[in-house]
């Protein structure tokens, strides 16, 4: 596999991705910085992640956050 240092998601999976940021913003934060019914409506894991496998636009969003969260930590 091929390293790649300046990758802060290298080796990160979605969901330990998600799972970090729950605990760093909480649901109701995630779902007023990506507005998606996963974050909003009855949130879980497992939800929010097979909607973010599926769709490439909010992964990206969920990932801008995370790189967000890292630069404040």
């Amino acid at each position: 596999m091929e390293s790649q240092p300046n990758n802060p998601l290298h080796g990160k999976t979605l969901e330990a991705i998600l799972n970090e940021l729950v605990d760093y913003y909480g649901w109701e934060q995630m779902g007023y910085y990506v507005n998606i019914n996963s974050f909003q409506h009855e949130p879980s894991v497992k939800s929010s992640l097979n909607f973010l496998r599926k769709t490439p636009w909010a992964r990206k969003k969920v990932e801008d956050l995370y790189l967000k969260m890292q630069e404040r930590k």
